[in-house]
């Protein structure tokens, strides 16, 4: 049973702020909740606290909380616009090779070291450019001979995501300090250990003006859904809609991995539940996923601080261990995994 767009929007929010709160009183220093108001409140009014409770909450989980709420709504949006233009619900940014596309751009101008003075910069760079090659050679290997099945989508993003792993892995080998080694193993995995207030304006921005963009497209997407000529009979201009939206999305799912490395299944599992939730016009159904994924990646990055605590599991971990199974209930699911041997 579909709900009404409002009520879903709103619990969505009260679920996000209440994950929020727990990103901020858990981890291997817990803070009551009472307290972690007390802080949030008044660092917002000018009356910040002083001690080691309220530089835990305020510069160290803070950042990585909003950093995890970013990218989780980012990926999801881009996720569900991704099912749209290639018309299949196992459509993904990790899946496609888009998030493995953006992080081997990443790795290459760390441990390249190019353009270090402007490194906040040119890793968002690395990592669109990325994105975008990835997300066009999946696309173009699936849609070889005019038609593209689930078969073909998933068999040409994993071939890409080997490559890129491979490249990404010879990197790791060549890699000149510990330092860049961990970088690549960050990138690799995913994380949001190294969030910090300075580094949240270009991801949020991303998130906000890509958003706000492809709600505004929402119309051409729910034409995408009547099919290709059912499109063009409509007025659509498919391939040049197509090549912007795609320009698009890897240019936010690039500017978020570059702060949050590979973190895959987001944009498969959170799109999914959203358009089970107020079904699958756009204009209700991109917000809903923002909001959606935000809230999945702020308890899957908790999860991660807090399972095996004090130690951290890279929260790319986490959500491949639920989106994995999902993947495969996905796919059984479709009635099309004849097309994976066709």
């Amino acid at each position: 049973m579909r709900l009404r767009t409002p009520a879903v929007l709103v619990l969505l929010a009260a679920a996000l702020l209440a994950s929020a709160v727990a990103g901020l009183a858990l981890g291997a220093v817990r803070i009551a909740p009472g307290q972690v108001l007390d802080i949030v409140l008044g660092a917002l009014t000018g009356d910040r606290r002083t001690g080691a409770f309220a530089s835990i909450v305020w510069d160290v989980r803070m950042p990585r909380v909003l950093l995890g709420a970013v990218v989780g709504a980012g990926l999801a949006v881009s996720g569900t616009v991704l099912q749209a233009l290639v018309r299949n619900q196992l459509a993904d940014p990790f899946l496609l090779g888009a998030s493995s596309g953006a992080s081997a751009g990443a790795v290459l101008v760390i441990v390249l070291g190019a353009g270090a003075g402007l490194a906040a910069l040119t890793v968002p760079v690395a990592a669109f450019a990325g994105s975008m090659a990835a997300l066009v050679a999946v696309y173009a290997m699936a849609r070889r001979g005019g038609t593209m099945t689930t078969g073909r989508l998933i068999l040409a993003g994993v071939a890409v995501q080997y490559i890129l792993s491979a490249l990404t892995s010879l990197v790791l080998v060549l890699a000149a300090s510990p330092d860049q080694i961990r970088s690549v193993l960050f990138w690799t995995l995913g994380g949001l250990g190294g969030a910090r207030w300075d580094e949240l304006a270009l991801p949020a921005a991303a998130l906000l003006a890509g958003t706000a963009l492809l709600v505004a497209l929402a119309r051409p997407l729910d034409l995408l859904l009547a099919g290709e000529e059912g499109a063009r009979t409509l007025g659509l201009d498919t391939g040049r809609f197509r090549a912007a939206v795609f320009v698009l999305s890897s240019l936010v799912i690039g500017v978020l991995v570059a702060y949050s490395g590979a973190i895959g299944f987001v944009g498969l599992m959170v799109p999914h539940a959203a358009r089970m939730a107020v079904g699958a016009g756009h204009r209700a159904l991109l917000p809903v996923a923002a909001l959606g994924g935000a809230v999945f990646l702020t308890l899957a990055d908790l999860v991660a601080r807090t399972a095996a605590a004090p130690e951290e599991i890279p929260v790319g971990v986490v959500t491949a261990l639920v989106g994995g199974p999902f993947f495969l209930w996905m796919l059984r699911r479709s009635g099309r995994a004849e097309g994976v041997t066709g």
